[in-house]
C-alpha cells in the first residue's frame, strides 16, 4: 500500500557540502538531527525529551512515517531555518511495493470480522468488516505514535510503533481510545469501528517492516 497517500509536502532537507556524511546519526548543527539507518520518529522524539507531533510541527510533516536517512530534522532548540550547508527539496512520496520481513512478529487480529485482501494500493493490508462501534484492539504490545484524522483517505487513524522495526496502521475508525505517546498492550482496545473516509463499516489493518509495506496475513493467526 502506498502509505498514508498525502498531497501535502513536507520538508525534506538533504545533506551537501561540508555537512556530516549520510547516515550518520546525530546532531549535525545545534538544534539538528540527522537521521540514521533504523530510526523512527518515535525512536528521535524521545532521544531529544519531545513528542512526535511537535517534531512534525517543527518541520512542517505530515506523516510521521515519512523520513529518511540522511535528512536532518529541527529538534528541541532548534532555530527557525536549517544550516547554510542544507538543500530543502520536497518529499517523494512512497511506493506500494512489498518489501518481505526477514523476522516475524506475534500478532493478534485487531478486529473479530470477517477479512478480505486489500487490493491495487492496498494489497499488503487487510479490511476487517464490522458494525459501527465494535472494538478494535491493538494487534501487539506497543507505542501509539498518531492517533488523529489529519490524514486524508484514513479517517480517524491510529500508528502503533512495536519497536525499532514493526508498526500497524488502524484506519476508518468511529473514535480513538489512546493518545499519542500512550503504551498499550495486545489486545488492548484502541479505537471503535467506524467508516470515516471510506464507504462502509470496516477496519482497514496494515503492517510495516522499516517504514515498507509487508503482507499482513502471514503475521496473522489463520482464522
Amino acid at each position: 500500500m502506498r502509505f498514508l497517500t498525502v498531497l501535502l509536502l513536507c520538508v525534506v532537507v538533504a545533506a551537501c557540502g561540508s555537512s556530516p556524511k549520510q547516515g550518520s546519526g546525530g546532531s549535525a548543527s545545534d538544534g539538528y538531527y540527522r537521521v540514521a539507518r533504523g530510526d523512527t520518529l518515535t525512536k528521535i522524539a524521545r532521544q531529544h525529551g519531545q513528542s512526535v507531533n511537535e517534531i512534525m510541527r517543527a518541520n512542517n510533516m505530515s506523516n510521521p512515517n515519512r523520513i529518511a536517512v540522511g535528512q536532518l530534522l529541527r529538534v528541541k532548540g532548534g532555530s527557525a531555518t536549517p544550516p547554510s550547508s542544507a538543500v530543502v527539496q520536497p518529499a517523494r512520496q512512497t511506493t506500494a511495493q512489498s518489501v518481505p520481513a526477514p523476522r516475524t512478529i506475534g500478532l493478534v487480529w485487531p478486529a473479530a470480522g470477517n477479512h478480505r485482501k486489500g487490493t491495487g494500493s492496498h494489497s499488503q493490508g487487510v479490511f476487517i468488516s464490522g458494525n459501527e462501534g465494535e472494538a478494535v484492539k491493538a494487534a501487539a504490545a506497543g507505542t501509539v505514535m498518531y492517533a488523529g484524522n489529519g490524514l486524508r483517505g484514513y479517517g480517524n487513524m491510529v500508528i502503533v510503533s512495536h519497536d525499532a522495526n514493526f508498526i500497524s496502521v488502524y484506519a476508518h475508525n468511529k473514535s480513538l481510545n489512546v493518545k499519542e505517546g500512550q503504551s498499550v498492550k495486545q489486545g488492548q482496545t484502541i479505537a471503535a469501528m467506524g467508516n470515516t473516509d471510506t464507504t462502509a463499516t470496516q477496519l482497514y489493518f496494515e503492517l510495516r517492516y522499516n517504514g515498507k509495506a509487508v503482507d499482513v496475513l502471514p503475521h496473522l493467526p489463520k482464522k
